[in-house]
């Protein structure tokens, strides 16, 4: 199962920026998280998201979308056939999101077609220090990890996967999440693609382009054809 951590994804004043479109009631309308969870999400959900038609909305969206995409990890692990629209949450003292696995289809924030959830990603928009509690969970076949990232890093990890936010206990946790349907289907494929490509690009690295290396990247591009869906 993957758990990837992504550093950097926003710059200190990008953070700065959406914590301030969040914060700004002519910018932001919150609505109950439980608007956008099925029946039996809704009864463990408990916290705040952004209203999607609040005017400040589009442009932080895109802000997330657009930063995400411009990161090679994220290209090289995801590998995004389509990305739901990223969306923002909040949770106060007391607020939790409990035990759930993500709804296997949402829809694509292009064209509003169905998209199968293969991975999960959550944005941080403020530092751990700012917030007791509220650690993303995921559990896997190693067990349960707990995770609280730095403002403006990123948790990629499988939508299959059970996970929860636990509750805080002070001060306010602020996110961004969407989901990606992948060219991969196969998680465990998606995982040798990513294995093999940073092989490639350490040995790029390290003893430069030559006949062994190109016949590791004809391999990879040969396996992604076989495996990618249309």
């Amino acid at each position: 199962t993957m758990l990837l951590h992504l550093p950097a994804v926003l710059t200190p004043a990008q953070c700065h920026h959406l914590r301030t479109t969040l914060s700004d009631p002519a910018q932001r309308r919150w609505q109950s998280g439980r608007a956008t969870a099925g029946a039996q999400a809704a009864a463990l959900k408990h916290n705040r998201q952004i209203d999607p038609t609040s005017p400040g909305y589009a442009a932080a969206a895109a802000l997330i979308r657009d930063a995400l995409l411009a990161q090679p990890l994220y290209q090289s692990a995801v590998l995004p056939a389509q990305l739901t629209a990223p969306m923002f949450n909040a949770y106060g003292a007391g607020e939790a999101y409990g035990l759930h696995v993500d709804a296997a289809i949402q829809r694509s924030g292009s064209t509003g077609l169905p998209l199968r959830t293969d991975v999960s990603t959550t944005v941080f928009l403020n530092d751990p220090d700012e917030y007791d509690g509220g650690e993303l969970v995921v559990q896997d076949l190693y067990g349960c990890h707990d995770i609280k990232l730095a403002a403006g890093d990123a948790l990629v990890y499988p939508a299959s996967s059970l996970h929860q936010v636990l509750p805080v206990r002070r001060g306010e946790r602020l996110a961004s999440f969407l989901w990606a349907q992948s060219l991969v289907r196969d998680p465990a494929q998606r995982q040798s693609l990513l294995d093999l490509d940073l092989s490639i690009q350490s040995l790029r690295q390290t003893v430069g382009d030559g006949a062994d290396l190109q016949r590791l990247t004809q391999l990879y591009h040969n396996l992604l054809r076989q495996w990618a869906e249309s």
